[in-house]
């Protein structure tokens, strides 16, 4: 059955078109209640037991583990960020001057900076593959070029499942089948996907999968989690935290410090990962996620969305073809008679929300919204054109 809107579970008001979960994800009706009782158990502190600090941290690992594809929770790590996670991940890979590391034009800064540092420490090379100059079926050919790059020298892949700006959806599976054949890191950066785009651990083998929380995970802001697999099982974390030990579990015993930390991805986890408020929000989170399943929500999202990129492109603006880019972020491009500071200010009046990335406006949807949102967009457009 085909997943409806879910207007009645978040807390929007009717005047507000809020196309920009990309940016930051609004909470629906569990999470709020989730968070007060938070609240509540800090409020009560003498209410909070050992277990507090483990169980729920395991359920939620299990949690996202399933929403990925992964067999073993005990591979997930609770992060505060995409860049915590990235730098995790760098703090673990010696390179040679001959190396490259592969990245895509235009990747967010937090999936960059770490390389940047990592390539600089030893002499290799960043390699930056640009997006093809052509109006449509960007994807195609970017997609293409990134596969040739891969070679003998290539250490680390490091890419999205999406492009963060625009939404230009990369062929992972195909990336990955060249990658092995190189013995490369495959590193994936999954903020702008994980949650709305079906992904698959055991499919796409990634070395590691970092994602920030509080975009399409519905997290509130300072929440994120990792993948590593084994590439990473006995690497060191940037933090030495008492949590992440072997056995400590029992506090009686923290002070005989372990040298052991506790096995697989555990190690990675941020200081202080088990916060009550936060981790029962992530929990009602990745829970209703579950329920609607990434790939109901990609389907509604392309559903409510089509026959406006329809309406877009007639107006002159410039979207990728759709089979070369995810349905619940894309990015459009103004026809050359359009002022992007006047469409941002008409925008700001009608209380559109959207996010101005690059070249592109960036358009996110999810499951509140509905083809009427977009109706308003394109209402606004029109008029501005047609006074053009």
């Amino acid at each position: 059955m085909a997943l409806k809107h879910q207007k009645h579970l978040f807390d929007l008001p009717e005047h507000v078109t809020y196309l920009n979960i990309a940016s930051q994800s609004p909470a629906f009706n569990s999470i709020h209640q989730a968070g007060l009782e938070g609240l509540m158990q800090k409020r009560k502190p003498y209410l909070i037991t050992g277990s507090d600090y483990f169980e729920p941290v395991k359920t939620l690992k299990s949690l996202f583990a399933n929403l990925i594809k992964a067999s073993d929770y005990n591979r997930i790590a609770l992060i505060p960020s995409a860049s915590y996670g990235i730098a995790t991940v760098t703090n673990n890979i010696v390179l040679k001057p001959t190396d490259e590391i592969l990245i895509i034009d235009q990747q967010f800064p937090s999936n960059y900076y770490s390389w940047k540092k990592l390539a600089d420490k030893y002499q290799a090379k960043i390699r930056v593959i640009k997006a093809p100059n052509q109006s449509n079926d960007i994807g195609k050919q970017w997609n293409l070029d990134i596969i040739n790059a891969i070679n003998s020298n290539t250490a680390v892949v490091t890419m999205g499942h999406i492009h963060w700006s625009n939404g230009t959806l990369f062929d992972l599976k195909s990336i990955q089948q060249k990658i092995k054949q190189h013995n490369s890191l495959f590193i994936i950066d999954g903020s702008q996907s994980i949650g709305a785009l079906p992904f698959s651990v055991k499919e796409l083998q990634p070395d590691a999968l970092i994602c920030a929380g509080y975009k399409w995970l519905f997290g509130p802001y300072g929440c994120g989690y990792a993948y590593f697999g084994k590439a990473f099982d006995n690497g060191n974390p940037i933090e030495e935290n008492w949590i992440n030990r072997l056995d400590s579990h029992d506090f009686s015993e923290l002070t005989n410090y372990k040298q052991q930390y506790r096995p697989l991805a555990n190690r990675y986890c941020a200081g202080e990962s088990a916060a009550f408020l936060n981790v029962k929000m992530q929990i009602a989170a990745l829970q209703q996620i579950l329920d609607w399943t990434p790939e109901a929500i990609q389907e509604y999202c392309k559903n409510i969305s089509l026959e406006a990129v329809q309406q877009l492109k007639a107006l002159g603006f410039t979207i990728e073809n759709n089979e070369y880019r995810s349905h619940h972020l894309f990015g459009i491009k103004l026809p050359k008679n359009l002022d992007i500071n006047t469409v941002k200010n008409a925008l700001a009046k009608q209380n559109i929300y959207v996010s101005y990335r690059g070249n592109y406006i960036r358009l996110s949807c999810h499951v509140y919204n509905t083809a009427k949102d977009f109706k308003t967009l394109i209402s606004t457009f029109s008029t501005l054109i047609n006074h053009n």
